[in-house]
């Protein structure tokens, strides 16, 4: 293959990864690492956060070094631009989780209305607790009467025009946090709402100055943490179930050798948990036999990966980075995809192979792909068709090019909030008891991507180990989930590696050190942990010893998520250097300053062990303040 070859030894500290590199350039296919190197030397003013493009008159770029142009043809400066360009990832990211959401309502209204008779409500018990929250009566009614005045709630909060709070963060979120974002005028009153005026603020001509611009930021994110991404995670587990502890495996050696082999890759359940379902069915099972396998393998790959470990056992092939190499192995018949995280090189990774790329939703078509229209009247059906394409595609693997690593680990996922109530024996008390006397430091949670700008995995597991040694208690989501899984941190065994507070408590409970709580949308989870660790100890969230971590992130939403955690008055951590550094006003407002009005900031190092030790300092710092012992 022409071009610089990967240093495939140093990108990644997963096993099996390398291998799949090597296979790849003696293949001739390119992947994100090849491609990433090609784009060396990366533009030195976008990695600075200074080149602005949001009008014709540009694109602008300004040198952070006063040699060269200091303002934009309008006359806007690199705190302005900076500000801008930030607010726009947010808004980007808060559409990404909050449209995800609305297709969830889509469905559970369908359900209500009973027209989607393929899918059912199946924790009502949650139900009832989502309606008590919103001030449904619950009493004398049905339950698709419940779910209909739900739904019908939940669709305001998309696009209601008074200037009431979401109701969901009204509900939910601690009320000594609540006034601290009524005194700043960051209620968010409506999610698209916010994201347009996001839009609008940074539109030539209009918002200007970098502390107004953030503090929207901020209030666009809080409508994605604690009313989008959480009506999400509520609505997907009264459709398939609250997650509960339960073991599977993870990397990409669950792939079989003798099987038709299905990834579901992208963020909604509403389409994986069919395939899932419909794949284990005895007709396709039978029909896959009838094509020479032994039968039908469904593996996740990224955070729908996640939905189906959490809530059906269903195996992980890998993370982000690892969505190519998963056909490079040449033993995955269809990569069946929803939207988000998906890269538009798998078509041609895939053209290299028997593989064949299936796209589902018109918010997400890729060119070469074939495109089969989910529609949830028809879900079982269409799950029928798209696994059938994936069965017939058996016959045309290629044994000579299959390569799959033998690298496996096992895993307990599935750590809802209530999941870890039921382990704790039903109350918080003996969580906030191990806090309190210092058994258990702090609960740091370690949520993001993988981005080729690091060492794959290395930020996420390494800063993992060195917070559990020091008893800090971890719990987290998407792309960390899966990591953590494939290194070994997801089983109770893992507690060896804890500090000895830690692992008494894992061994007495008999669970992990890392908890994994799902998908990214699932942040939301930690967000409902916090608000009543804070009630119940009549505290804000800003004075509890727990801080929040991005190693390796390097999508929109993973800076929506940032801000929603600092906005909640958590510290968080950033391993990754965001766009920011053009514009000294801005780096020190998201770093330092914004502290004081909100409890949390962000905090950005490379290092993994060095931010491990910040972090435990800062938790050290929150204890004393609570008079904790440490």
């Amino acid at each position: 293959m022409a071009g610089k070859k990967v240093p495939s030894k140093q990108v990644s500290i997963t096993p099996g990864v390398g291998k799949l590199i090597e296979k790849a350039e003696e293949d001739g296919v390119k992947t994100a690492w090849h491609r990433f190197l090609e784009q060396q030397p990366q533009c030195g003013f976008g990695l600075l956060g200074v080149c602005c493009k949001n009008c014709t008159m540009g694109p602008c770029r300004i040198d952070p070094f006063g040699v060269g142009p200091t303002k934009g043809v309008c006359g806007a400066d690199a705190d302005t631009i900076v500000a801008r360009n930030i607010v726009r990832m947010i808004a980007a990211g808060t559409a990404g989780h909050s449209d995800h959401s609305r297709d969830v309502v889509h469905v559970f209204k369908g359900i209500a209305e009973g027209k989607f008779k393929d899918y059912k409500l199946t924790d009502v018990e949650k139900l009832k607790e989502l309606a008590k929250i919103l001030g449904v009566e619950t009493e004398g009614k049905s339950e698709n009467e419940i779910a209909l005045e739900v739904a019908h709630i939940l669709e305001m909060e998309f696009g209601k025009q008074d200037e009431e709070p979401v109701r969901l963060l009204a509900a939910t979120a601690p009320k000594k946090r609540i006034k601290v974002w009524e005194k700043l005028g960051v209620l968010p009153r409506a999610i698209d709402r916010e994201i347009c005026l996001s839009m609008h603020r940074t539109h030539i001509g209009c918002d200007a100055d970098p502390a107004s611009l953030l503090l929207h930021g901020v209030r666009t994110a809080l409508a994605d943490g604690w009313c989008g991404s959480m009506m999400a995670t509520y609505l997907s587990d009264i459709l398939f179930g609250t997650p509960k502890p339960i073991k599977s495996l993870a990397n990409l050696g669950v792939l079989k050798e003798d099987m038709v082999n299905i990834i579901v890759h992208g963020h909604n359940p509403i389409l994986s948990m069919k395939i899932a379902e419909i794949a284990q069915s005895e007709e396709m099972q039978k029909l896959a036999e009838q094509y020479g396998a032994k039968g039908i393998n469904v593996a996740g790959m990224c955070c729908t990966g996640n939905e189906v470990l959490s809530r059906m056992g269903v195996q992980v092939a890998g993370n982000f980075l690892m969505q190519e190499l998963a056909i490079i192995t040449g033993a995955v018949e269809a990569v069946i995809v929803d939207y988000q995280c998906l890269m538009p090189s798998l078509v041609d990774v895939a053209s290299c192979y028997h593989t064949k790329i299936i796209t589902t939703e018109p918010k997400a078509r890729i060119p070469g792909a074939i495109h089969v229209e989910f529609e949830p009247e028809k879900a079982d059906e269409i799950a029928k068709e798209i696994i059938k394409i994936a069965i017939e595609n058996y016959k045309n693997r290629v044994p000579a090019k299959v390569y799959i690593p033998e690298h496996k680990m096992e895993l307990v996922a599935g750590f809802s909030v209530e999941a870890i109530l039921e382990a704790l024996g039903g109350t918080l008390e003996p969580l906030i008891k191990a806090l309190q006397d210092g058994t258990i430091k702090g609960i740091v949670g370690i949520v993001g991507c993988n981005n080729p700008r690091v060492k794959q995995n290395y930020g996420h597991v390494t800063l993992a180990k060195e917070l559990i040694k020091r008893d800090i208690l971890v719990v987290g989501t998407g792309c960390w989930g899966i990591a953590a899984a494939m290194h070994g941190l997801l089983t109770p065994e893992a507690a060896e590696m804890a500090g000895p507070g830690l692992k008494a408590v894992c061994e007495a409970l008999g669970i992990p050190p890392c908890l994994h709580m799902g998908s990214c949308v699932d942040c939301s989870r930690i967000l409902l942990v916090l608000s009543a660790l804070a009630n119940a100890l009549n505290v804000d969230i800003s004075d509890l010893p727990v801080a929040g971590s991005a190693p390796e992130w390097m999508s929109e939403k993973a800076v929506a998520i940032g801000t929603y955690f600092v906005a909640s008055g958590v510290f968080t951590h950033l391993g990754v250097i965001p766009p920011v550094l053009g514009s000294q006003k801005v780096t020190k407002l998201l770093t330092d300053d914004i502290e004081d009005l909100l409890g949390g900031k962000f905090y950005v190092e490379t290092d993994p062990v060095k931010a491990a030790e910040t972090i435990y300092n800062v938790i050290i710092e929150k204890r004393k303040k609570l008079g904790w012992p440490i």
